[in-house]
């Protein structure tokens, strides 16, 4: 089982929304040391808080956070993109852009990161997907957080001989930057940081960090054409 206090963990995303909450309650924990990225570098005088910018797209600037970030125990991918427009009528750069931000980026942490966690002793990766990862009509939004999904089930199992604990999480509509403008409830940042750290320290493989998701994951066994969300601007 994992602990957070006296740990060290990477947030990607970790500057603002989700991320920051993320990071906030990690030091609320007892973390000894929170590496916390952006695409572009940024001050925070916290002494736990190491910024480092990240490009999630790039082989190399994950290769280069890895080499300085060794003594990482807990990752946790949060850096994630939304980029407006239907599949079949929306900017096809947008739609692979989204794909390789939220999907290929976590697993390119994953795998930067794996042998590090191997090295100190297994560790946890956390992946944040949406409760979008099962319902059709978010675009390629909606479809890169389902493709999230099915990576972090795959990793789990590839990184079960090393005794690295793989968590899903899912959640709905987050009080943030990226989803200001949808007319649709919403749940603090804080209240998801504090769920997600309670499911993995509680040694969980799944969190379902809201009462929507919950009720979406539940319809997974139903017809598939009721695994539909229509978004209200």
């Amino acid at each position: 089982m994992v602990r957070v206090e006296d740990a060290v963990v990477l947030v990607t995303g970790g500057r603002r929304g989700l991320g920051a909450a993320l990071v906030d309650e990690l030091l609320r924990r007892g973390a000894r040391k929170v590496y916390a990225t952006a695409r572009q570098a940024y001050p925070d005088a916290r002494p736990a808080v190491v910024t480092h910018a990240l490009e999630v797209r790039s082989e190399e600037s994950v290769a280069a956070l890895a080499a300085m970030a060794a003594d990482v125990q807990i990752v946790i991918n949060n850096a994630g993109v939304l980029l407006g427009g239907a599949l079949l009528s929306g900017d096809i750069d947008d739609v692979i852009t989204t794909f390789d931000v939220n999907a290929l980026g976590p697993l390119r942490v994953a795998r930067a990161f794996a042998p590090i966690l191997a090295g100190n002793g297994g560790g946890a990766v956390v992946n944040v997907h949406s409760v979008l990862s099962w319902l059709g009509g978010a675009g390629a939004y909606g479809a890169s957080k389902a493709a999230i999904w099915s990576i972090t089930n795959s990793l789990r199992a590839e990184l079960a001989g090393q005794n690295t604990q793989v968590v899903g999480v899912h959640a709905g509509f987050i009080d943030t930057d990226m989803v200001a403008g949808l007319a649709v409830p919403k749940t603090t940042p804080a209240d998801i940081a504090t769920r997600i750290v309670d499911g993995l320290e509680s040694g969980a493989i799944e969190v379902l960090a809201d009462d929507a998701t919950v009720q979406a994951k539940a319809a997974l066994s139903g017809p598939v054409e009721n695994l539909t969300f229509a978004l209200s601007h």
